[in-house]
């Protein structure tokens, strides 16, 4: 039987793999847990193996999860689409959003980040491919945004995040996945150029990790490769 553990080694090796062919240390790339769906105890066994980085989507989920996990030294992700009503239990037990496509949402969660705590960790969503169905700004959007961003209390905007949509064409899919993977880099670059010290790329799944570190990812979410598939409900 194939365990958390195994897979956890199995994914830092494709990771490392990955790295050495793109000539970069593989402790440039941060590899986080995608952990939606799944019950306390994987995240427990992963974190045993040496897993610190957990990302969820589903708010109630999360907190009951970090209430359950609470002995433990865990660095909690929000990677979900963010609703203007969850925005306070967000900004309250993260260290960290990935998909923050609108300057409101940004506005409440530095509003709402306790003093006490460091910084909330932002990167915006880009839609990469253009999907009329897929979170995030449009490409021409995010200076602007990330411009507003970088300027709000209590918050770090670290870096740009994407989801670029399947390639069905398995004969294309390499090509036109690193090609959207390039344009999130290229406009991080070009944003650096303007002043803005972006120092994350998230981007990069279970199919597409390969892809992404070579195009310069920072952060790679996985979570079948790591979890198994999901059970459907």
């Amino acid at each position: 039987m194939i365990t958390i553990p195994a897979n956890l080694q199995a994914v830092n090796l494709r990771i490392a793999t990955a790295c050495a062919a793109g000539g970069r240390a593989s402790a440039t790339v941060t590899l986080l847990a995608v952990s939606k769906s799944w019950p306390a105890d994987a995240l427990r066994a992963a974190a045993a193996a040496g897993q610190r980085a957990f990302g969820e989507s589903y708010v109630q989920e999360a907190l009951a999860k970090q209430s359950e996990l609470a002995d433990l030294a865990l660095e909690w992700h929000f990677i979900g689409p963010l609703q203007s009503n969850k925005t306070r239990p967000v900004a309250e037990h993260f260290a960290w959003v990935h998909s923050v496509e609108r300057l409101k949402i940004a506005e409440r969660l530095a509003a709402q980040r306790p003093p006490g705590l460091p910084p909330l960790n932002v990167c915006v969503q880009v839609n990469v491919s253009g999907e009329a169905s897929k979170s995030g700004c449009a490409p021409e959007a995010a200076p602007a945004l990330c411009r507003a961003i970088a300027t709000l209390p209590r918050l770090r905007l670290r870096g740009l995040m994407a989801i670029p949509e399947p390639t069905e064409d398995a004969a294309l899919a390499d090509s036109t996945t690193r090609r959207r993977f390039a344009m999130l880099r290229e406009l991080r670059d070009a944003l650096n150029a303007e002043g803005l010290a972006l120092d994350t790329l998230s981007m990069g799944m279970s199919d597409d990790m390969e892809a992404a570190i070579m195009e310069g990812a920072t952060i790679v979410r996985v979570g079948t490769a790591l979890f198994g598939e999901r059970v459907k409900t």
